[in-house]
């Protein structure tokens, strides 16, 4: 090989790996900005929840004093706890170490989906519906489009997990593990500000 193509190589492998750091860059950035997109979605939602409580008269349907906080607080406790689970998956996919991701991964779609379940136990028990006034209409609105995106965070692993299994797969990144998981941090975030609005400021 001569020193011309040897150079030549070198140049296209440069031009190669920038283009790779570029199209990376490009879509964390497309990535944040949609999180963002969401975080003004959510902080509306919470801005009308807070306007309603604070200015109707009759805020609870009639019959109703409060919410139940113990078992939401339980499901508020086992979703924050998922944050670390998959963050501990996300580490051992770091270290190459599949078999390590592979279980913390499925034990955070264990952990929401558990929460899940324990929502609708929760709405099956309720005395009020949807169209119960603004407080049932809040209510449902709020933790049901949460609910929403804790299920695709849980079919988001579900990708993840099946793409570990392609060999090779991750080798040459992670961006969509870190995608996910940062969106699930996303998601707790939001539920602990929900779980403040709704269970803890009755």
């Amino acid at each position: 090989m001569t020193a011309e193509q040897s150079l030549a190589k070198s140049v296209e492998a440069e031009i190669r790996a920038e283009q790779e750091h570029d199209e990376a860059g490009n879509s964390k950035f497309g990535f944040i900005v949609f999180l963002l997109s969401e975080s003004v979605i959510f902080l509306s939602f919470f801005a009308g929840y807070i306007v309603y409580k604070t200015t109707t008269p009759d805020w609870y349907p009639v019959g109703v004093t409060g919410l139940e906080t113990k078992d939401p607080l339980i499901n508020t406790f086992i979703l924050v706890s998922s944050s670390f689970v998959i963050y501990v998956a996300e580490r051992y996919l770091h270290d190459q170490k599949l078999w390590g991701f592979r279980i913390f991964l499925l034990a955070t779609m264990a952990m929401g989906g558990y929460f899940l379940y324990g929502q609708a136990i929760e709405w099956s028990h309720l005395s009020f519906g949807f169209t119960t006034g603004l407080f049932g209409g809040s209510f449902y609105l709020l933790t049901g489009f949460h609910g929403l995106h804790v299920l695709t965070g849980i079919l988001l692993q579900v990708v993840m997990l099946g793409r570990s299994f392609i060999p090779g797969n991750y080798d040459a990144g992670f961006f969509g593990v870190e995608a996910t998981s940062l969106f699930w941090h996303f998601v707790d975030v939001i539920w602990i500000i929900l779980y403040v609005l709704i269970y803890v400021w009755q």
